[in-house]
């Protein structure tokens, strides 16, 4: 399916990245693996799991090269994209899944680590696609080219995962965007949700995983793989759950109760009006993964 195809996976050193990245070599793409190679907070780097997946994509019938940068980092965005360029000559998609998790409380979470979370989900987003777009009007192709872009379940929020929870929304309204301006250009933009076991799950409190079966992640290829091939051509502006034998749309968020008055609201008759209109209603005590 993807045989001449080149992709561009970032976070492909672990997890969900790897197994895509694997993945797609298996279908005959040509693939370019980025990771910096730190801990799941984003501390350290090692080049070690990114030459270990390219390894892996070689092996499952694929050509790769590697790419030991971040992410998030406008230039070595660029030059990621620029070196995947002169190796294969072309570049259809990039499936981007770089991403580190700092949870804390509200009070006890650092400024830094916010921008820290921030920046390698949304920052990552931006420099990857502003990238591909920069290379696209350089360089015609014939067929369209794919970008897709990572969420979570976590994007509904969750006790201790403010950053995270944030930057997760935050790649759903990314998309959105980033889709309508460029439906005419040749580049679909798409979400992912992934339902699959990854380092980051450990980070997540207990009351949050226990009991869930959670799939690997080697099932999230086959997803990737068509929304990177030519069979999803058109295919713009969704997001797309995927996890274990499930695959689903997301919808976006919409206005599900209404209520009207014709002399309009005060704040005694929205009082009068709220709890029998709307009736029962989850204000903290959501489903934690509605997306599941």
């Amino acid at each position: 399916m993807l045989s001449g195809k080149t992709v561009v996976v970032t976070g492909a050193g672990h997890g969900v990245g790897e197994a895509v990245a694997i993945e797609l070599g298996r279908y005959g793409a040509n693939v370019a693996v980025n990771d910096l190679g730190t801990n799941p907070e984003g501390d350290g780097s090692d080049p070690e799991p990114a030459e270990t997946t390219a390894e892996a994509v070689r092996e499952a019938g694929g050509n790769a090269i590697t790419h030991f940068g971040d992410a998030s980092s406008m230039e070595e965005a660029e030059e990621l994209i620029t070196r995947t360029y002169e190796e294969f000559e072309r570049v259809d998609g990039i499936a981007n899944f770089a991403g580190i998790v700092r949870n804390d409380r509200i009070a006890d979470l650092s400024r830094d680590d916010w921008n820290a979370v921030i920046d390698v989900h949304l920052g990552s987003h931006f420099a990857q696609l502003r990238a591909l777009v920069r290379h696209a009007e350089k360089h015609d192709l014939d067929s369209e080219r794919s970008f897709l872009g990572t969420s979570s379940g976590a994007a509904v929020g969750g006790y201790g995962q403010l950053a995270y929870s944030t930057a997760k929304a935050g790649v759903l309204g990314f998309v959105r965007s980033a889709s309508d301006e460029l439906r005419d250009s040749g580049i679909r933009v798409n979400a992912l949700v992934p339902g699959a076991e990854s380092r980051q799950n450990s980070y997540f409190p207990a009351s949050d995983s226990e009991d869930r079966s959670i799939p690997g992640p080697e099932h999230i290829g086959p997803t990737v793989g068509f929304l990177m091939s030519d069979e999803a051509e058109g295919v713009n502006g969704l997001t797309i759950r995927a996890s274990g034998e499930m695959i689903g749309l997301v919808s976006d968020p919409q206005a599900t109760r209404l209520a009207f008055r014709e002399d309009g609201w005060t704040p005694d008759t929205i009082a009068e009006r709220f709890h029998t209109t709307f009736g029962e209603y989850e204000s903290l005590d959501r489903k934690r993964y509605p997306l599941e």
